[in-house]
């Protein structure tokens, strides 16, 4: 038996509710998967707070119809699809998606994904993917202040050590011809 109006309903509105909090929808062709992949795919990429929905493609149309962030999506939702809707961490989310395709040895196709109201295509995402991690990028700025930071501070510690040096090359060279 077919699901009822209502549990449909509940569905679209639950979809339009993660729909709002995400940053980025990834439509990924999951044929071929077994539950047991599906749910280790769900687990790698909780941690970066990004969930996979298995939903018919009929219902994900009717949740991004009324949105303009995410109706671009409609054209590539078709066959069996999966959808990764990222929230905070986008680049860990797809690098957990990618250790899932090297730890299954199975290719799945992404078909695209939609962001701030752009489809996006397979090499988008994958872009995306390849851009260091918030993490990644808070250390990179921090490694660079604090170099800005103790090259300055030698650089003032330089300038009295070079003044003293100098005092001392003139006192020496003062002192043999008083020694005559």
């Amino acid at each position: 038996m077919g699901r009822t109006l209502e549990e449909k309903r509940a569905i679209v509105a639950e979809l339009k509710e993660t729909l709002s909090q995400a940053q980025l929808a990834v439509v990924i062709d999951y044929k071929g998967l077994t539950v047991a992949e599906i749910t280790d795919l769900r687990r790698r990429l909780r941690p970066s707070g990004a969930e996979c929905k298995v939903t018919k493609n009929t219902l994900m149309r009717i949740a991004i119809q009324d949105d303009p962030n995410w109706q671009p999506m409609a054209e590539i939702c078709k066959e069996s699809s999966a959808f990764l809707l990222l929230r905070d961490d986008l680049g860990g989310a797809l690098k957990a998606y990618q250790d899932f395709q090297k730890a299954t040895k199975k290719t799945l196709i992404v078909r695209g994904g939609a962001m701030e109201g752009r489809l996006l295509t397979e090499d988008d995402v994958k872009a995306i993917a390849d851009l260091p991690s918030k993490e990644q990028l808070m250390a990179q700025i921090a490694g660079a202040i604090n170099g800005v930071a103790s090259k300055l501070a030698i650089g003032i510690n330089e300038v009295p050590s070079s003044l003293a040096r100098a005092l001392q090359a003139v006192a020496d060279k003062d002192k043999p011809e008083e020694a005559a």
